[in-house]
């Protein structure tokens, strides 16, 4: 598999922004992630940014005037650090569909065994439970997320209706998410990530492969 490193986070510049201000917005959105992964998600105060960029509170409203506002951006960044990564993948010259199909899987389980991808989502499960508004972005973002995944399902197998296509990348996009609580960063079983990455392409491409259209709407037949 060829080096693919998810960057922390990928600044959309704003539509005529200057470059400096494009560099405040960095340095905020950055100062926000390193709260966030280091001190939870209820640290991440307006001036607690500030104070890490060593900002006046005035400056860093200036970019975002409200903490919402703040925290669609710093989600909105990660995303499209994913979004890169996963492009560069799924189009990767030369590669076999199978291939590429895994490569996006490993890339997913190699990146929950870094700090900042355990605690951030970590953090944003536990809150999405309670306040809606981060409800909504962590539904946005995965949702973004597995676009790539939708597609390269669609080349893979492409009988299958849409519908059961989405379905099929939302049952692969849960299954590796739940592994970062057992094998992500500091967790008991992050010494045999590189197993759960082989049993999770020899379990994906087959079954992807084998669906025929119905196939998952028909009734559990379980003893």
């Amino acid at each position: 598999m060829p080096e693919f490193i998810v960057p922390d986070l990928k600044v959309v510049p704003r539509e005529g922004g200057y470059a400096r201000g494009q560099d405040g917005v960095e340095q905020i959105l950055r100062a926000a992630l390193t709260i966030l992964v280091e001190q939870g998600f209820g640290a991440v105060t307006m001036r607690a940014i500030a104070k890490a960029c060593d900002m006046k509170l005035g400056n860093v409203t200036y970019y975002f005037p409200t903490r919402d506002e703040l925290v669609r951006a710093l989600f909105d960044a990660v995303i499209s650090s994913y979004e890169e990564s996963f492009e560069a993948i799924s189009h990767e010259e030369g590669a076999s569909i199978d291939a590429r199909f895994e490569n996006i899987v490993r890339l997913i389980l190699e990146d929950i065994t870094t700090k900042k991808t355990t605690r951030f989502f970590t953090e944003i499960w536990a809150l999405a439970n309670h306040d809606a508004f981060v409800s909504e972005r962590m539904d946005e973002l995965y949702r973004r997320a597995r676009v790539v995944l939708n597609e390269l399902i669609a080349e893979i197998n492409p009988a299958l209706p849409e519908e059961e296509r989405e379905t099929v990348a939302l049952f692969i996009s849960a299954s590796l998410e739940g592994t970062t609580m057992f094998a992500g960063h500091d967790k008991p079983w992050r010494h045999r990530m590189d197993w759960l990455e082989t049993i999770a392409c020899r379990a994906y491409l087959p079954l992807i492969k084998s669906l025929k259209p119905g196939d998952i709407r028909k009734p559990s037949t379980g003893q």
